[in-house]
């Protein structure tokens, strides 16, 4: 027997975007291209949110 939500159930769809800044694995903070700290642009912050880490737990925040 085929539980009921599997009837449903479909795959999480992959956005196709780039981030505007990387993990530094030195300072442990997301970078922007130009070096500066990406929790510290607000115009960025105000765009997505926040700056989430890509190293470990997605429930860290940069900012």
């Amino acid at each position: 027997m085929q539980p009921f939500a599997l009837n449903y159930a479909r795959p999480a769809v992959e956005l196709e975007s780039t981030t505007p800044y990387v993990y530094d694995s030195g300072l442990q903070l997301n970078v922007l291209l130009d070096g500066r700290v990406a929790a510290c642009d607000h115009a960025l912050l105000r765009e997505l949110g926040t700056t989430t880490s890509t190293a470990g737990s997605k429930t860290h925040f940069d900012d």
